[in-house]
């Protein structure tokens, strides 16, 4: 396919009515849910391999006896609402659509659906229909032309545009800000979809960046070439919001953050379209103005194209795992691997809970499999003598050609013998790699029974990782006995390593006796309390996951006043109008609010 090919379009996975396709009130499809019928538990749906109808008895048991959860005092199905607030109109606005023939528009149901991203206190807005602020209309694009013209409009008209892709934020960097006293458009993205120019010499292509991860990946196996990008939301996520919060992927170990693969950016800001005259691997040609657009969460412009990076899809995938005594030598291992720079394509070390989790979140099987388990537990504790309240487990992918990935596993599995690791097998690291893809399902299952979940993640150096997991463990749960919390579950993983630190993902879930306190509320100011230990203990503000709305509050101190300043500059000079007002990030002065 050559460079002036542009015929290739694709049938996005988050289609333009997205209510036929996604849940409204919650993470994923619609088809795909943890499901309790009164009496068993399942996985509904065929999407992932944990579904298929499986009992899943085990999970529901667990949930019932470590949350202490009365099944028969489950909310009931919150309705889809059907009365929505009028929008704020501009006919002006509106008729400049018509006439570019642009399509938007105005139903409730288009305007909710892109409210939001899936931050615990997203889902709470939506099922109790609380958000301070629908967008008023809902805007498709289908090229970057459509885009500046929409731009153009919208400074005629002085309307506010956000733009969404696949709403996964967990940051609230796609909760619809509280603009008052202004039309406010979503650009909703997903429509520009399209493969613009693929270079199999050069290993580059370009894409407009409302196409889905996993429809990116689609196209180019067609090619026999992979961007190697994946993070959990894979299946929901855009390239151009993997741009816009700076995104990391599990496989980032063989093909870099999104910063890596991205070579340029196409932004169309309040004055103009920004992008680099020329595309190569490096130059030295003053700052690069695209670092600035990654992680600028739709404040300075919105994003249309990218051009990317490419890798012929690998000969060999293979999965693994590893059992160790505890979480303190797996982060050892991780070290010693990462000082090496013996990384595989994935490697993800679990603490003890979600490495408990991860075998009650396993279909239910025949009566020999409870005699397969005992034994199983038997050679864990007798033989290996290790603990089953403290064994950690890392799961491994290996990707190349089938000799560097003989090669690569017996680097690996060498060290980890010297650490005292079990070879738990190929098996059950795809369990826990595909796992991944469903864990965001839990947190709405838990919800029907008033149980509030969620997860933040940051970066640390290695010489604090453990220190910092401790500490923030540790503060969570004195922060819930204050407060008369006695059901908690908070857990750790290490996400992904780098020579000097590593990301660490944590997960968190509270149940509240009291009904009388908003319980949402109460995670949050939990949260926070985290947040602050976090950066106490050197980790970051994020990792990969942003800054958006929820942690703004801790931006100035984590990038210096000087640093506030800079983008504040930045932003007045690119979006002077502040049309782009995401209200992510920081505030500024007067109308040019970030």
């Amino acid at each position: 396919m050559d460079s002036s090919d542009s015929s290739r379009i694709i049938v996005p996975t988050i289609p333009k009515c997205r209510q036929q396709l996604m849940r409204w009130d919650g993470w994923g499809y619609k088809d795909s849910q943890f499901e309790y019928d009164g009496k068993d538990c399942y996985f509904s749906g065929s999407r992932y391999t944990i579904g298929n109808g499986a009992r899943l008895n085990r999970f529901r048991d667990w949930v019932i006896d470590y949350f202490d959860v009365d099944v028969s005092k489950r909310l009931a199905p919150v309705e889809e609402p059907r009365v929505f607030p009028e929008p704020f109109r501009c006919m002006e606005f509106l008729e400049g659509l018509n006439n570019l023939r642009v399509e938007f528009s105005e139903d409730g149901m288009d305007r909710l659906m892109r409210c939001h991203g899936q931050t615990l206190e997203d889902v709470d807005c939506l099922k109790n229909q609380r958000f301070k602020r629908l967008p008023d209309l809902v805007v498709w694009p289908r090229c970057h032309d459509q885009v500046v013209n929409i731009v153009k409009l919208a400074l005629e008209n002085d309307v506010a545009l956000m733009p969404v892709g696949g709403n996964s934020a967990v940051s609230g960097a796609a909760t619809t800000p509280d603009v008052q006293g202004r039309t406010l458009a979503v650009m909703d993205m997903t429509q520009m979809n399209r493969l613009l120019w693929l270079n199999k010499e050069n290993l580059t292509a370009c894409f407009e960046v409302g196409i889905v991860g996993q429809d990116i990946e689609r196209v180019l196996r067609k090619e026999g070439l992979t961007v190697g990008h994946e993070p959990d939301s894979v299946e929901f996520s855009t390239l151009g919001g993997w741009i816009a919060t700076r995104a990391s992927g599990m496989k980032k170990n063989t093909y870099g953050n999104i910063e890596d693969l991205v070579i340029r950016v196409k932004l169309v800001t309040g004055i103009g379209v920004l992008e680099k005259q020329f595309t190569a691997p490096r130059v030295s040609c003053g700052p690069d103005f695209d670092q600035m657009i990654f992680g600028s969460e739709g404040t300075l412009g919105i994003i249309t194209e990218a051009v990317v990076r490419l890798r012929p899809i690998p000969e060999v995938s293979r999965c693994g795992s590893l059992v160790f005594a505890d979480f303190e030598t797996g982060v050892r291992f991780l070290r010693e691997v990462a000082r090496k720079r013996l990384q595989p394509t994935s490697i993800r070390l679990l603490d003890n809970l979600q490495f408990q989790i991860g075998q009650y979140v396993q279909p239910d099987g025949p009566w020999h499999s409870g005699i397969v388990n005992g034994v199983k537990k038997q050679y864990l504790t007798r033989i290996c003598g290790f603990k089953l309240d403290r064994i950690a487990a890392v799961t491994l992918v290996f990707e190349g050609d089938q000799k560097s990935v003989e090669s690569h596993e017996n680097l690996i599995y060498n060290i980890a013998a010297r650490y005292g690791a079990m070879n738990a097998g190929a098996n059950n690291g795809k369990k826990g790699y595909v796992m991944t893809f469903v864990v965001a399902y839990i947190r709405d299952f838990g919800w029907d029974f008033n149980i509030m979940a969620d997860s933040f993640e940051t970066s640390v150096p290695w010489d604090r990782c453990l220190s910092l997991c401790n500490n923030v463990k540790s503060c969570v749960t004195t922060e819930c006995e204050r407060r008369g919390i006695r059901r908690l579950m908070i857990s750790y993983r290490v996400t992904q390593t780098y020579d000097d630190g590593c990301c660490v993902y944590f997960y968190m879930a509270i149940k509240h006796p009291d009904d009388r306190i908003d319980p949402v509320e109460l995670f949050k100011a939990i949260e926070d309390r985290a947040r602050d230990e976090i950066l106490a203990s050197g980790g970051t503000l994020s990792h990969h996951h942003g800054v958006g709305k929820m942690r703004s509050k801790w931006y100035p101190a984590s990038v210096s006043q000087v640093g506030v300043s800079v983008l504040k500059a930045v932003k007045r000079a690119l979006d002077p109008k502040n049309i782009f007002a995401a209200g992510n990030l920081v505030l500024a002065e007067g109308k040019a609010k970030l």
